[in-house]
């Protein structure tokens, strides 16, 4: 798993364990949450901040500067 801005599908998989199909459901959700707050969204990935946020609780550095 590379450092990109975004997340993709593959690195969901990579993270959690679960199926390709599955990890796109939960990009899904994630950037439906991020268009109904006003953001830009690209389809089938997800800002790093925002996966830092939602599953650990922490803001990255991203987020913060």
């Amino acid at each position: 798993m590379n450092k990109n801005y975004m997340i993709t599908a593959q690195d969901v998989v990579d993270m959690l364990g679960v199926s390709k199909g599955h990890a796109y459901k939960i990009i899904r959700q994630l950037n439906k949450e991020l268009e109904d707050s006003g953001y830009i969204v690209v389809s089938g990935k997800i800002p790093r901040a925002y996966w830092d946020r939602k599953f650990y609780g922490c803001q990255s550095e991203a987020m913060t500067t």
